[in-house]
């Protein structure tokens, strides 16, 4: 048998589960990845996150190489042992993050030289380099190097940049080389432009990828332009392969976005939003800090089998978080994450069983009905 696979399982319109195999365990799809930037969920314990249900992380490539440096995780024996996560983990490329992050960047056929948002130490990232460190970080799915304008962009820098990201997919592919257990995805681009799409996804087909990301979305163009993309780009893209949205979203988001045949997706929001006192139910957001929660004895979400739910009050989240408390982040990361995996093996059940436009319907109408009423 293959080191690594996908199989399908089941579809439901265009909404897909199956199964991605790798050597350190199976990821169930659609998946929902929890980011690790640096080495860690923040909030988390990897113990924790996996018993909220996930199968995989996301580590990211720019941070891990900055700071503490690829190769001192390699002597250490890899990302994965370093971090204490045995599972699956996919690395981005760094691209993204060179782009939103960095000072005085300079972006040349070659690669992109910048200096760090750390220390201000100058650096050149390739999809040469990007896959080497990949390589020492040991992780298990590898992203292609490719460069993401932010949107709304005119078409002929979006061209141009779809054209370089296609020539440096190659050159990632190249580097990459044959490692077997290990995974390397091709990432389209082109803006909302079909055209564009096309062409980034068949030279992206020419090239040969394990699986293949929906990129450049979620960068500023709104939810309904987001959807009018994933109505054609997924379709693009190899039917037996796996296909990953980056960096989306929010439940809405990743409803919508499995509806329109997508299997996997990561998103910082679940952490991010813990941590400034926002929790995600079946019935939408809930700020926490506001004051109404203040004498409120019930949980969070009733329905909610997570340890936040099962064992603290509103009132008393409401008191940690306007308190600063660090508990407040930690149980409400907890929450988040629970419920973003609670969704995602919901919808794996909805579809296998022939039922996903009822699933997606239900959820609409608990989002809709907002918070519960105040005491």
């Amino acid at each position: 048998m293959a080191l690594t696979s996908f199989d399908l399982n089941a579809r439901d319109g265009r909404a897909r589960t199956g199964v991605i195999r790798t050597p350190r365990g199976e990821i169930r799809t659609p998946a929902f990845m929890p980011v690790g930037t640096a080495a860690t969920v923040k909030g988390m314990m990897p113990e924790s996150v996996r018993e909220t249900g996930a199968d995989i992380l996301l580590g990211n490539t720019y941070h891990l190489m900055l700071r503490p440096g690829a190769e001192r995780v390699a002597r250490l024996g890899g990302l994965h042992r370093f971090m204490n996560w045995e599972r699956p983990i996919l690395t981005d490329s760094g691209g993204f993050q060179v782009m939103s992050l960095s000072d005085l960047r300079k972006l040349t056929e070659e690669g992109v030289t910048f200096r760090s948002h750390v220390d201000g130490s100058k650096h050149m990232l390739s999809p040469e380099t990007s896959m080497e460190i990949q390589r020492l970080l040991g992780s298990d799915i590898v992203m292609a190097f490719d460069e993401c304008p932010a949107l709304p962009a005119d078409r002929a820098r979006l061209e141009e940049s779809m054209r370089l990201s296609m020539r440096w997919a190659a050159r990632s592919r190249e580097a990459f080389g044959d490692r077997p257990g290990h995974m390397l995805f091709g990432i389209q681009q082109g803006g909302l432009e079909r055209d564009l799409r096309e062409e980034s996804a068949q030279a992206l087909v020419n090239i040969g990828f394990d699986g293949y990301a929906i990129g450049g979305l979620a960068v500023g163009e709104g939810q309904e332009a987001m959807f009018g993309c994933l109505d054609f780009a997924p379709g693009m893209l190899p039917e037996d392969k796996p296909r990953y949205l980056m960096g989306v979203g929010k439940p809405a988001d990743i409803v919508g976005a499995v509806a329109r045949g997508i299997d996997m997706m990561d998103c910082v929001l679940p952490s991010r939003s813990g941590r400034t006192g926002q929790a995600w139910t079946r019935r939408g957001q809930v700020n926490l800090r506001n004051a109404r929660h203040a004498d409120d004895p019930r949980p969070l979400d009733e329905g909610c089998t997570c340890p936040c739910c099962q064992n603290y009050s509103r009132a008393y989240l409401h008191h940690v978080v306007r308190a600063k408390e660090m508990i407040a982040g930690m149980l409400l990361t907890w929450h988040n994450l629970h419920y973003y995996q609670e969704l995602m093996a919901g919808m794996r059940a909805a579809i296998a069983e022939a039922r996903f436009a009822a699933f997606e319907e239900a959820f609409h109408a608990g989002e809709a009905l907002g918070d519960i009423e105040r005491l």
